[in-house]
């Protein structure tokens, strides 16, 4: 209900402000003003200097979308594929809060963290020094890669370790900016997930695994910046203590490169997941196997390449891979890889407006997932292909 009660006081804020004024105008007399006593701040004056530090956001993505499978045509529909609602700001001269609200997922609080899963972000970060800031709160994870770097309305399809994780954990993070500028290192101490181990796995849980009394991930980040910012690197490595005996070690490795127009993003994401996380390879085997799999792995590459064209054209094409493996496959005469899933989005950029923030796209999202002939016998999976054709607008909407 409060919600609702902000929209509605942002909402009639213009029309009070307006009839204010003219009421002050009718009241100058030989230009002088004359203020009368019943003229009242909507905002008391104490809290107005808040409101300089106070940033209101609708990140948005909306577009007309056509979905196919396997060539074949299936549906087109208007979609909001984006809307998250954002407020960051200073709230004390050394203390700043940023709170991010997904609208496109349901809101089920998990019961690890108590929080809606379609909260990404709601922390408070304390400068400790110019230099170093301590973080608490439902915080991003802090991987490597500049495909997670983005705002989400960004990316118009993840690769498989992001789309299949659990992005946005509760925690703490320390981080430091080194003196020369160019060099930030990040620590933080999160949740492993948003649920008990119970609810993650339900029936698929292994019975010779036990879950861990401290369901605890180590994120480490290191940024870099060289060669006057032609080169920029974020590198991360994170360990996820899944379970007693089943841990998750991660490493995402994110490289920039710039020219004059041109941006070049290259990552490389490997997952090592004693109890598979992500899924992926756990579905594939689930005809013959009813447990989630054990040791599972998942090396991807990703890469971004935009060339601006003109100030209003931006053209991008994204090309991406995931091998997907099952290193304790029980199958002496088995393979390890099972499948291998590619992407590629070509996508167009109109910018209309210098001074505003929005982007109007056409982009074609194609996706291929190919198995490896064991898999197709063991496991009676098949090839697929799958398209998206989508038209529409992204926009950082800033209200406030």
């Amino acid at each position: 209900m409060r919600k609702y009660f902000v929209f509605l006081i942002i909402g009639f804020f213009p029309i009070i402000v307006m009839a204010q004024i003219e009421q002050v105008e009718k009241q100058t007399t030989e230009g002088v003003l004359i203020i009368p006593d019943s003229l009242k701040s909507l905002i008391p004056v104490s809290k107005q200097s808040l409101l300089r530090d106070i940033d209101v956001i609708f990140n948005s993505r909306m577009a007309y979308n056509s979905h196919f499978m396997d060539g074949n045509h299936e549906i087109s529909e208007f979609n909001v594929n984006q809307l998250r609602f954002e407020i960051k700001g200073k709230i004390h001269d050394k203390i700043f809060f940023r709170f991010r609200n997904r609208y496109t997922r349901e809101p089920i609080p998990g019961n690890l963290d108590n929080i809606s899963r379609s909260v990404d972000l709601a922390f408070l970060r304390i400068d400790l020094s110019q230099s170093t800031q301590l973080s608490f709160g439902k915080l991003c994870a802090d991987w490597g890669g500049y495909e997670f770097d983005f705002n989400p309305i960004d990316i118009l399809t993840y690769n498989d370790i992001i789309e299949y994780a659990d992005n946005f954990l509760v925690g703490a993070g320390i981080s430091h900016n080194f003196g020369d500028g160019n060099n930030s290192l990040s620590f933080q101490i999160l949740n492993s997930r948003t649920k008990t181990y119970e609810e993650q796995y339900g029936n698929t849980a292994p019975p010779n695994i036990n879950p861990s009394e401290y369901p605890l991930a180590a994120v480490v980040n290191w940024r870099g910046n060289f060669f006057n910012d032609k080169l920029e690197t974020t590198y991360s490595y994170s360990f996820f203590n899944e379970a007693k005996g089943a841990h998750m070690n991660y490493f995402a490795l994110g490289n920039k490169f710039k020219a004059k127009n041109f941006v070049l993003y290259y990552d490389f994401k490997y997952s090592d997941e004693g109890l598979d996380r992500k899924g992926i390879v756990s579905s594939i085997i689930s005809s013959q196997y009813q447990y989630a799999a054990q040791e599972a792995l998942y090396v991807e590459n990703w890469i971004r390449a935009e060339y601006l064209v003109t100030p209003k054209i931006n053209l991008l094409l994204t090309v991406m891979n995931c091998n997907h493996s099952w290193k304790d496959n029980p199958d002496p005469n088995g393979s390890s890889k099972l499948s291998t899933s590619y992407g590629l989005i070509p996508t167009i950029q109109y910018m209309p407006f210098k001074d505003f923030n929005i982007k109007f796209y056409v982009a074609y999202t194609a996706r291929s997932y190919e198995y490896t002939t064991y898999a197709e016998n063991a496991f009676g999976v098949k090839d697929y292909t799958t398209g998206l054709l989508g038209f529409g607008f992204i926009a950082p909407l800033l209200v406030l």
